[in-house]
């Protein structure tokens, strides 16, 4: 099940707008967390986008795929340094897990990994960033 760049940014759209909105009785650093998460969480769904189209060109560049996970990870790690929340970190976490099966799988010689989970966990990861 693919996560729809368009719907997360949907969803990034009405988060940020009740966040800001429950912001004000809540104070602003609650607020640039979540909405930290949320631009992160769309920046990983950008990096997801890119490695579904790597794993599909693989052929042509076999390199695209890891430097898509590298953007993952790396953004994932913003995630990570920046919230307290468990669920977000439960989310980074099996990301996380999800991206290293899949640098796995490639490292294994398979040209064609199943990224499913990786869009499954990022699609998770921008639901519990919403929250």
């Amino acid at each position: 099940m693919a996560v729809s760049r368009r719907r997360l940014t949907a969803v990034a759209v009405v988060v940020a707008t009740a966040t800001l909105t429950a912001g004000l009785a809540t104070g602003c650093d609650s607020v640039d967390k979540a909405l930290d998460c949320v631009h992160t969480a769309d920046s990983i769904a950008d990096s997801v986008t890119d490695l579904q189209q790597a794993v599909e060109n693989a052929a042509n560049d076999p390199t695209q795929a890891d430097a898509s996970l590298d953007s993952i990870e790396k953004n994932l790690g913003k995630i990570g340094d920046k919230t307290d929340n468990a669920d977000v970190n439960k989310a980074v976490d099996d990301l996380n897990k999800a991206v290293g099966n899949v640098r796995t799988a490639i490292k294994n010689g398979d040209k064609t990994p199943d990224v499913s989970p990786v869009t499954d966990a990022a699609g998770e990861l921008t639901k519990v960033c919403t929250k």
